[in-house]
C-alpha cells in the first residue's frame, strides 16, 4: 500500500466520473481515459488504475494542436483536412505527460507495465468527446487544458488512477 501526503502538484484521476483532480490548486478537467474499461494488462485498450508519477514530459516547445507520433513531432498541426486524410490515426496532440506505474506486479512489470504501455496524459481533437471513455487506455484531455496542467505539474509528480468514485472535499 503507499501512503503519501497531498502535494501542491499531485493528480487525482476519477475514471468513474471522467475528472483529473489538482486538489491543492482546486483544479478540475473532464477526461476521456478507455473505452475498454480499466485494467493493467497490455494489448487491451484499459487504463491503468493505482499510483503513477509523470516520468516525462513532452511538447513543451511545440504549438496547440501539435501531432505527435511514438513521442516525437511529426511536424503537422492538426486540422480537420489533416483528419481527413488520417482518420483511423489515434491523435496526440499539444503535450504529453508520460506516466510511469509505482506498484510492482500490479501497474509495474512484466505484461502489465504502464511506462512500457505508452499510457499518457495528453491532448486530442477539440471535436473529440469529454466525460465518456473513448481512448485507447491513456488519459485525454482539452488543449488548452493539457497546455494549462504541463505547465502546472513538474516530471515526477505523483498521479493516482482510480476506478471507484473519490469524494474530495
Amino acid at each position: 500500500m503507499f501512503s503519501y501526503t497531498l502535494d501542491q502538484t499531485d493528480l487525482l484521476i476519477d475514471l468513474a466520473q471522467q475528472k483529473l483532480h489538482l486538489p491543492k490548486l482546486k483544479k478540475c478537467y473532464a477526461i476521456s481515459s478507455g473505452k475498454n474499461g480499466v485494467g493493467e494488462q497490455e494489448n487491451t485498450g484499459q487504463t491503468p488504475r493505482g499510483w503513477h508519477r509523470i516520468e516525462k514530459k513532452i511538447g513543451a516547445e511545440h504549438p496547440k494542436n501539435s501531432v505527435f507520433i511514438a513521442r516525437q513531432f511529426t511536424d503537422e498541426i492538426y486540422s480537420p483536412e489533416l483528419a481527413a486524410q488520417f482518420p483511423q490515426r489515434d491523435w496526440i496532440l499539444t503535450r504529453i505527460l508520460w506516466l510511469h506505474g509505482l506498484e510492482p506486479g500490479f501497474n509495474q512489470g512484466e505484461g502489465r507495465d504502464t511506462f512500457q504501455r505508452y499510457i499518457y496524459i495528453h491532448g486530442t481533437p477539440d471535436t473529440e468527446p469529454m466525460g465518456i471513455p473513448m481512448s485507447h487506455g491513456c488519459i485525454r484531455m482539452r488543449n488548452e487544458e493539457i497546455i494549462e496542467l504541463f505547465d502546472l505539474i513538474p516530471e515526477q509528480a505523483l498521479v493516482f488512477l482510480s476506478e471507484t468514485p473519490l469524494e474530495l472535499i
